[in-house]
């Protein structure tokens, strides 16, 4: 196997694993500070680059916040280690996701709240540089959530959530939102949005590697749905729709969606569900229950269909951020905070934590370590792999 490298954005703190994928083990290696708490980053293609998004606003958390940056560093080929290239640069408001074109010649910057999609040029040397100016108004949608560059690189898919009703607002619908693509200019934009969007949150997206299948998780509907795209156009409506959660019926609780990644191989697709909804005991905050799990299903050659094969406990509370290796033997995960909670008549809190999965060639996954992370006042937003 490659030599893999974990990333995980410890607050504002970038900190760097060694990662022993036989046993699930994990060495720190060291730490980069940036200016606020991580985001989201993403590697180059050859992973001589690890772009990082920084922000001090979090929705309710700091609503306030004002210091918004994408940071290049420099990934040791040895050891992962990170080293600053050139000074931050500076964005309009807290990017929520981003991603690099193939070439990592531009990046792309989803925005949620103020909704917005902005295109940087890569400089030279690696650093961000300016925004490309774009020939039409990009509609973005409703709280964008993700935005990803086709396989081709020919076009690109901004993934908007939307938002449930809530104290006697009504549900804003989500979409997806297609865009042709080219050296960093966006056109002919085209609008994803069964029944109009309403009763459609999605979160996230990840693309089959050879077949011409569109994978999405339905954040506010416990969902996973395939869509098709075949000669640049991505279906009006879903293909297939299947649940995410081993027990659908005790949906009452706060319970999300959250990433969804497809196997390498493709030949399965892995979502995780979370449930972080919590109760008042005793004058403290315990775990109301609900569903932290993967859900893991097997998709068919021909038609793209997934199957459920297995739920099995992704290790903690709330896995924000969960990656595959490019073999398909690994999985780590990473969740977000510490959470209180009732076992055995007590209440414990349980960690922040980062777990590894072994994949099995049945694409089951085997948990093979959790590893408690001590960040007191902070949280595991990002966490990803590279390797080197």
């Amino acid at each position: 196997m490659p030599n893999v490298i974990l990333y995980a954005g410890l607050g504002s703190e970038l900190t760097c694993y060694r990662v022993d994928a036989h046993a699930g083990g994990l060495r720190r290696q060291g730490s980069v500070t940036l200016p606020a708490e991580v985001q989201y980053a993403v590697p180059d293609r050859s992973a001589g680059h690890l772009f990082v998004a920084s922000s001090n606003r979090n929705n309710e958390d700091s609503p306030n916040g004002a210091v918004h940056h994408l940071t290049t560093f420099r990934i040791a080929a040895d050891t992962g280690l990170l080293t600053q290239v050139g000074a931050p640069g500076p964005l309009p408001d807290r990017p929520i996701h981003l991603t690099a074109d193939g070439a990592a010649a531009h990046l792309l910057v989803a925005f949620s709240d103020p909704a917005g999609l902005r295109v940087y040029k890569v400089n030279a040397d690696g650093t961000p540089g300016e925004p490309v100016p774009q020939a039409d108004p990009i509609e973005t949608g409703i709280y964008p959530h993700q935005v990803r560059v086709t396989p081709d690189q020919k076009q690109v898919i901004l993934v908007s959530r939307g938002h449930d009703p809530k104290n006697g607002k009504p549900e804003e619908p989500g979409c997806l939102k297609v865009f042709d693509y080219r050296n960093g200019r966006l056109s002919n934009e085209a609008s994803i949005a069964p029944n109009g969007g309403f009763g459609f949150g999605p979160r996230h997206l990840d693309f089959h590697p050879t077949g011409p299948w569109i994978y999405v998780a339905l954040e506010r509907q416990n969902r996973l749905q395939v869509f098709s795209r075949q000669n640049g156009r991505v279906s009006d409506q879903a293909l297939f729709t299947r649940e995410t959660l081993a027990d659908p019926a005790r949906r009452g609780r706060r319970q999300l969606v959250g990433t969804v990644r497809v196997h390498p191989s493709g030949r399965f697709v892995y979502v995780a569900n979370r449930g972080d909804a919590t109760v008042e005991e005793g004058g403290q905050k315990v775990f109301a229950g609900g569903e932290n799990n993967f859900a893991v299903y097997r998709i068919d050659a021909g038609t793209g269909e997934p199957a459920l094969i297995q739920h099995i406990d992704t290790g903690g509370i709330h896995c924000r951020n969960f990656q595959l290796d490019s073999t398909g033997r690994l999985l780590a995960a990473s969740h977000i905070q510490p959470v209180r909670m009732r076992r055995d008549g007590e209440v414990v809190v349980v960690p922040p934590c980062i777990s590894l999965f072994r994949v099995g060639e049945d694409g089951k996954l085997t948990l093979l370590k959790t590893h408690e992370v001590a960040i007191t006042g902070r949280r595991i937003f990002w966490m990803g792999l590279v390797e080197v």
